[in-house]
């Protein structure tokens, strides 16, 4: 396929500003913030609110968030740390004496922190000039007056419906309305999360006239008022809306909203060719990205075609390397020591590329960084991407897969956001009934193995697979991109970057057939892998599918799927360019 022929959308252009997001509704909120004044911190927040609301099955007002920004005189992104802590009362012990061996999917069990808020207060409260009402009043519109449920959403509310109804009665009350699941199309409301926004709002402007102070307001009331309260209530003895109690208790507390804040972190960065590429830490699997593109960089495929066999390979097989070191070295840095510098070293990489063969490699190679010794957890294999196929009775729970948003936004000063925010998915949780938002789950993606380095620590982060990107190139342009897709994130935008660096525009790179590997452990529950699984686009020829498979990958097409998520949004000069990947049908870029 030729340069332009994979997209049928356009990638949009101006000088004012642009917006991309996985939902076009946050898109125009985004937009309408910029067309009043305000600026791409500002806009960011207001597409996130928004995003809550007509993406209740991608994230919510209980979920977390990683942000990264750029401000226009600065050279240098930073990072905002919106992933919250694991409670203090859960332990590995704890959990073992429960009889689990992995945290679940879903529930009271699997809550962190709730970090999404404090993220887009941070942001709004140190580089906005907007305030609290001036980006909450269209997320609070929404959840009141309603708004068109996806197909997704009324997809994923249908398979949770049997729960809902017979374990979580206070989650039936917000999202069964008359005892039916909601049709695709229909507004639906979310009147209790109006309530709380408006609660919230209300605080923050009864505290003060300066909009900072107000914001202050806001976040203590989350974490120190009434919030925190409600949630610390709830996790002690979940109730549904009529007060009946609906399930066992969890971990989560009160006093650990109180102790927990989102951070301002350094981004890691690395340089590939003419860019600079910046990631969020290794508490996230944003790394793993660069360590993809130092190995890349031994291999020219400048002229190979995108959608053939060697292209696909080399990819798959750079990626195999760069994620078996996610797993056996990343985790939060406040409790671990992650080497870094060693596993995006010229010396340690140039190693390494020598394991990437002709043949599909079925093991999973981490590295010794600085001569250290790696550590693998124990997880299952499933078959062909079917049933695992060593699965304890105690293991089959439901298996309620959330997914992700992502949000970019630039505005005509130059200022840059890339936002990926998720958790607090509708069928992960019980939604409390006082507030109308369920909780983060994330924490499934501890280890109950001592000894790793994402071993549940009280306190500690979950090592999240929430990874936007912000990277910079020597002519001067900008780039603010990621994706949703969990574990797929960071092998979608991947394929992304590359393709626009290869002179694809924006919205050709996005939309440029896709594939994916289940080789490594993924990230959530049952956190099982499937060696040398490659799924990919369905517009792949046959001809390449037949060579994959020759050289060892097991491959599988999804008919009438398309692969990829990528959003993105770039400044060149004065000009502002933006795209949404056409795979997501609500996903839209905005701008003028």
């Amino acid at each position: 396929m030729s340069k332009g022929s994979f997209s049928d959308r356009h990638e949009i252009s101006g000088t004012f500003g642009v917006v991309a997001s996985s939902h076009w509704m946050a898109s125009q909120a985004g937009m309408a913030v910029l067309e009043t004044g305000g600026n791409a911190f500002d806009a960011a927040v207001a597409a996130g609110f928004v995003m809550q609301v007509v993406e209740p099955h991608q994230n919510g007002l209980g979920g977390d968030a990683v942000i990264m920004l750029r401000r226009a005189e600065s050279d240098l992104p930073q990072v905002i740390c919106g992933q919250g802590v694991a409670p203090a009362a859960a332990s590995i012990a704890r959990y073992k004496g429960l009889g689990l061996d992995l945290i679940p999917g879903t529930g009271l069990l699997a809550a962190v922190v709730p970090g999404a808020f404090d993220a887009w207060m941070l942001l709004l409260r140190d580089y906005g000039i907007r305030g609290l009402a001036d980006v909450l009043p269209m997320a609070i519109g929404y959840a009141h007056n309603g708004f068109p449920l996806t197909r997704e959403a009324a997809k994923e509310i249908a398979k949770a419906a049997k729960r809902f109804r017979s374990e979580w009665r206070s989650s039936a009350f917000v999202y069964l309305p008359g005892n039916e699941v909601p049709v695709a199309g229909a507004l639906f409301r979310n009147i209790r999360l109006a309530e709380t926004y408006n609660a919230l709002l209300s605080e923050a402007i009864a505290a003060s006239s300066d909009r900072c102070e107000q914001i202050e307001a806001a976040r203590r009331a989350f974490y120190r008022g009434f919030i925190a309260e409600k949630v610390g209530e709830f996790f002690d003895g979940p109730k549904d809306h009529e007060g009946r109690v609906m399930c066992a208790e969890g971990l989560l507390s009160a006093d650990d909203m109180f102790r927990w804040g989102a951070t301002y972190e350094d981004a890691v960065s690395y340089s590939y060719g003419d860019v600079q590429v910046y990631k969020p830490g290794p508490w996230t699997q944003g790394p793993a990205f660069l360590q993809f593109l130092a190995l890349l960089k031994y291999f020219d495929l400048c002229e190979v075609n995108p959608c053939g066999a060697d292209y696909v390979h080399t990819i798959v097989e750079c990626l195999k390397l760069a994620y078996a070191d996610r797993e056996a070295w990343y985790g939060d840095p406040n409790f671990v020591r992650v080497p870094i510098e060693g596993l995006l070293s010229e010396k340690y990489n140039l190693a390494r590329k020598d394991l990437i063969r002709n043949q599909a490699s079925p093991e999973l190679i981490p590295g010794q960084p600085n001569n250290a010794y790696p550590t693998l957890p124990s997880y299952k294999l499933s078959v062909s991407g079917g049933a695992s196929a060593e699965v304890a009775a105690s293991d089959l729970r439901p298996r309620a897969k959330g997914d992700t948003c992502h949000i970019d936004v630039i505005d005509r000063w130059g200022n840059m956001v890339a936002a990926t925010p998720s958790g607090g998915w509708l069928h992960g949780a019980p939604t409390i009934p006082e507030l109308g938002f369920s909780t983060s789950t994330r924490g499934q993606m501890f280890w109950l193995q001592e000894g790793l380095p994402s071993s549940l620590t009280p306190g500690a982060r979950p090592r999240t697979s929430l990874s936007p990107t912000i990277a910079l190139d020597k002519s001067g342009a900008a780039l603010a991109f990621g994706s949703r897709g969990g574990d797929y994130q960071d092998q979608w935008i991947a394929q992304f970057f590359l393709q626009h660096l290869n002179g694809s525009d924006l919205q050709d790179a996005a939309d440029v057939p896709m594939f994916h590997s289940d080789h490594w452990p993924r990230s959530d529950y049952p956190r099982d892998a499937s060696p040398a699984k490659l799924t990919v686009d369905e517009r792949f020829a046959p001809t390449v599918i037949e060579q994959l498979k020759n050289r060892g990958h097991d491959v599988h097409i999804h008919p009438g799927r398309r692969w990829g998520r990528s959003c993105a949004a770039k400044k060149c000069g004065i000009l502002l360019k933006a795209a949404a990947s056409s795979s997501v049908p609500q996903a839209l870029a905005v701008g003028r």
